[in-house]
């Protein structure tokens, strides 16, 4: 499979381990990962930046972003502040910093932004993500003005819930490539 933008990966807290699906589509079809200086306690403030500056290294017009968990809040607030038109953002297993259920250790990234983005976006969500309820992921993407798609019991779409290579997201970021 071939892809005509600049793909940017943004993972979520913690980074995204080598056989994270991120990690393994950036092997195999050569995207890009948004380097934050703290994946551990990180600052809002302090991701958009990085992701904007990441941003205008490229023509943003063909920048796609594939964020995952902590990142799609990130960019919800980089597009809140900036309002920057790309060609699209893949939103999977958004988190939600306002549950209870959300780790400690980030600052700024609440409330999540519940702002109409500027781009084409799809979020994908599971049905039993421990991070967000099903219900607030679909306020999310009714609120981003984004596609949703629930993946079923998938977990937090990530590689503790068996998501190492995913050729069904490849699938959903290549509507995203037109």
């Amino acid at each position: 499979m071939t892809f005509n933008s600049t793909i940017l990966t943004l993972p979520g807290l913690g980074n995204s381990g080598p056989q994270h699906w991120q990690s393994v589509w950036e092997r195999e079809h050569n995207f890009l990962r948004v380097e934050q200086k703290d994946w551990e306690t990180p600052v809002c403030a302090d991701w958009i930046e990085t992701l904007d500056q990441t941003i205008k290294q490229f023509d943003p017009g063909k920048v796609i972003l594939v964020a995952h968990s902590l990142a799609c809040t990130t960019v919800a607030y980089w597009a809140q502040k900036y309002n920057t038109l790309i060609k699209g953002a893949l939103l999977v297993a958004p988190s939600d910093t306002e549950a209870d259920t959300y780790p400690p250790g980030t600052t700024g990234f609440m409330p999540v932004p519940l702002i109409k983005l500027p781009f084409p976006s799809i979020v994908v969500a599971s049905s039993n993500d421990y991070y967000v309820t099903t219900n607030r992921a679909k306020l999310f993407a009714d609120s981003w003005g984004s596609e949703f798609v629930n993946i079923g019991d998938a977990g937090h779409i990530n590689v503790a819930s068996g998501f190492g290579d995913w050729d069904a997201g490849l699938e959903l970021l290549k509507r995203l490539d037109i």
